[in-house]
Formats: structure tokens, sequence, C-alpha cells
């Protein structure tokens, strides 16, 4: 009898149950069967909408080729990487169609490419169209004063789906790092997927920074102090490590610039049988066209930081330790040494940075000794290179440095900061003979630049030898064969 109890129970609970939840799966389930025919309706509409736009005036289907990089008016390493990709691409596919997706709508098309011949020296051999978004807005950083990484990255979810409604391409590249537009490009619009990681939008350096509670440009102090703040933000890390993975394996083809890249993209990607090492076009020919001489166009030392104002980059460290340096040469003419800061400035954030460097510099009393280069042309770039005796570099991890390339082609010896892409790839030994020189701290850098300036004519000509002979293997053509072979599997 108690056995019969007992089953009539479990029955009208499990009829109980049946009744409460079978209205909601059935409703979840009709939901999924909308989505899924949803999504299947829109990539119809845009296959039809991509072969309307890829059709010649002939009838023949060409290849749509778009790269996704919404500041693309920017001055620095990843936009040079962004036009050698194009040019080479241009050499090798002249038929295709090329769109870029760039959210700089206060310029024309023909101003950026102006632009870039002006900054880089670099020309587009056939004409290239510009997909002009209005939503950047929600890609800034300073949307996002709290989760900016989450924030950014649904943001470029936005920011894609516009690109995706005004352009359907086959070849679909990202070449600035918003990895979340991947399965949105890949399923719903039907493309091949390359990517070129420049800095993995999180490391596991980013994890360890805030597992040790240390204080950094992406860990504020309040965070450091507080240890539930500090365990909330570390899970926080590491669900968007996961996402960042899932995302990430939607590509076909994936290129990083550095070894350090390299090593975290294995890590949270987990596609290494499609990855490989392109190290970033170094105008290096352009640079060794620089005389190898002791610099005697000015009097003094010229110090010269080649970098965009971005927090990362760490310029406040560069004048704090130039700081230190005077101190340390008081009684050598510190009024004949100048520190130069030449970078580029993308948005209002950039120019605030600007404005506040300059005031601690101020702060410093350095302030007659540092001089401010922002968005210059490409010639005046190369003159301040030409007259430097010191190339500086201060960011922590730097995923590559091409900047720490150019100042090693100009023939300036290079102070890089002791990790990242300058760390292993660029600042080692050629043939056992020293290129440059590392640094982590203010002290340590002011001592090595106190170094630095204390060598022999003749010890400094040695490294500044040393460290051209290194650089050939960042060459725009070296570039261009290991690029072209990357992303080959693209246009099979």
């Amino acid at each position: 009898m108690a056995a019969t109890t007992g089953s009539w129970c479990l029955c009208e609970l499990l009829r109980f149950f049946y009744s409460l939840f079978l209205p909601g799966l059935i409703v979840c389930g009709a939901l999924c069967v909308c989505l899924v025919l949803v999504l299947c309706g829109i990539r119809l509409m845009l296959q039809r909408k991509k072969m309307s736009l890829s059709t010649s005036k002939n009838g023949r289907k060409q290849l749509v080729i778009a790269f996704f990089h919404p500041y693309c008016n920017a001055g620095g390493g990843g936009e040079r990487v962004l036009w050698c990709a194009l040019r080479a691409l241009q050499k090798k596919y002249p038929e295709a169609v090329y769109i870029i997706y760039t959210g700089d709508v206060n310029v024309t098309g023909q101003q950026i490419l102006e632009g870039a011949f002006r900054r880089f020296n670099i020309r587009l051999i056939h004409p290239v169209k510009f997909v002009f978004l209005k939503k950047r807005y929600l890609v800034e950083d300073s949307r996002y004063p709290h989760f900016t990484l989450l924030g950014q990255s649904l943001g470029s979810i936005v920011l894609g789906w516009e690109a995706l409604m005004q352009y359907v391409p086959d070849v679909y590249i990202d070449s600035m790092g918003y990895a979340f537009t991947f399965p949105l490009f890949k399923y719903v619009g039907g493309c091949r997927i390359g990517s070129y990681v420049h800095y993995p939008t999180i490391s596991t350096d980013m994890l360890s920074v805030v597992k040790n509670q240390s204080v950094g440009f992406n860990n504020a102090a309040f965070i450091t102090r507080n240890p539930f703040l500090s365990k909330v933000k570390l899970i926080y890390y590491y669900l968007f490590a996961f996402l960042y993975g899932l995302v990430g394996s939607c590509s076909d083809v994936v290129m990083v610039n550095s070894s350090w890249t390299l090593n975290h993209i294995l890590a949270l990607w987990k596609v290494g049988h499609c990855t490989n090492i392109v190290y970033p076009p170094c105008d290096v020919q352009t640079f060794l066209d620089i005389p190898l001489n002791e610099k005697q166009k000015t009097p003094g030392h010229l110090l010269v930081s080649i970098g965009q104002f971005r927090p990362e980059k760490d310029h406040s460290l560069q004048i704090r330790a130039f700081a230190k340096l005077l101190c340390k040469k008081t009684a050598e003419s510190p009024s004949l040494l100048k520190l130069i800061l030449i970078g580029g400035c993308r948005n209002k954030e950039d120019e605030l940075r600007v404005n506040q460097l300059r005031r601690l510099s101020e702060d410093l009393g350095v302030q007659e000794h540092v001089e401010f280069k922002i968005n210059i042309p490409f010639e005046e770039l190369k003159n301040y290179l030409s007259e430097a005796t010191i190339g500086l570099h201060t960011m922590w991890n730097e995923h590559f440095g091409i900047g720490v390339v150019e100042c090693m082609a100009a023939g300036t010896i290079i102070l890089a900061h002791n990790s990242g892409g300058p760390k292993l790839d660029i600042v080692i030994p050629h043939e056992g003979d020293i290129t440059g020189f590392l640094a982590e701290t203010e002290d340590g850098y002011a001592e090595t630049m106190a170094h630095i300036l204390s060598l022999s004519a003749e010890k400094r000509l040695q490294i500044r030898k040393n460290a051209r002979a290194s650089v050939s293997r960042f060459s725009d053509q070296e570039f261009e064969v290991t690029f072209l072979s990357s992303v080959e599997k693209l246009f099979k």
C-alpha cells in the first residue's frame, strides 16, 4: 500500500512539473525556431545583396575583400599594417573590390588616402571603397567607465551589424582586434574570416595583474585595495576570456604580430592550425637612407619617443625618467638635452591625455626640455629620428613595437621596455652583438639613458650598426610575403 501511494505521489509530482514547465519549453522552442528562421532570412537577403553589389559591369562576379578598421585615419602602427596589407592584396588580386569599414565620418575617403601617404609614405595601386559607420562611439572606451572590455565588445557587434547591412563581403579581415564581430560576419554574412591580432583584448598577463591585486592602467587602485572587488573582477575577466576564446575560434586565418601575442592567442583561441606570426611592416628601407654617423645636426642630444598617445604607452614614465636624467646630468649641461614625444591623437580623450602630460612636465619643472609633436608628416618624423641619439619606448608588454624598429633602422639607439615584443622579438642580440637596451622602472630608464650618453661616439656607432643589421626581417617586403602566404587559404 505504501509503495502504491509513493508511486502515485511521484506521478502527481511529475505531472505538476510537466504542466508547470511544458508551456515554457514550448515557448522557448518556438522562439528558437523563429530566431533561426529570421537569421536564415537575413542571411538569404544579404547573399542576394552581395550578388547585386559584387557583379561588375560585364556581368562577372567580383571578389569583395573588406577590412574592419574603425580608426583607419589614425597614425599608429596598426594603420600601417592596414595600408600595407591592402597594397599587397591589390598586387596579387587586382580584380577584387576592396572595402574599408571606418568610423572616420569627419573626413572623406580621399583625405584618408592622402593621410596614409603623408604619414606612412604608402599609396594604393587600385581604388578602395570606404563604408562610413556612424556608431563608432559604441567602441570608445570612455563610454564604459566600468566593464569596459565587455561594453566595447558588445558595442563592436552593433558596429559590425551596421557595417554588414551596408556592404556584404566575401572575405572579412579584422585588422583592429574586434573579435566579437567574427560570428556575425561568418554565420550571418557567410564570409570567410581573417584576423590580424596586434594585441589580445584580454591576456593572461591582465588576469595576473588582477589576481595579484597590482595597480595598472586597467586595474584601478580602489579595486586592488578591496579583496571582494578584486575577486569579482577576476571572475568577470575569466568569463570574458572564455567568450573571447569562443568568438576568436571562428577565424579561418589568424595572423599575430609577435611571439608574445602568439602565446596568448594560442592559449585563448586554441586555433594553432591556422595561426601564424606575421611581423608588422616597418618602413625599414626609408630609414636606412639616414646616414649612420654621430648625430651632429643639433648641439647636445635629442631623445625621441614614437607612439600614439594612449594610456598603455605610459608616456608619463618617459617624462618622469627624463626628469631624473636631468638631475643626474646637472654637471654636464642638462640644457643640451631635449625629449621629443611624437605620436597620433585619435580623439578628444587622447588630446586630453597630451594636456595632462604637458602639466606633468610643468610640475616636474622640465617643460623647457619637453616638446610634443602630434600627427606630424612622415618626413618630419624622419628628420627627428635622423637627429636623435636615443629612442624611448615605455609600454609594458607592448605587443610588437613598430616605433622600436623604426628607431633602430634610423640609427637611433633604442631604450625599450623589458617585456613583450621588444624583449622577445626586436631588441635581441644580432650575431651575438648588442642592438639596444631594455629597462622597466623610472630609475632604470634614467640610469640607462645616462649610460648611453656616456658611451663614446665609436661605441654608439657600433650599436647602431648592429641594430640596423638586425631589422631587415621587419621590412615591407618580408611582410608582403608572409601576409599573402597566410591569407591564401581565404581565397581558395
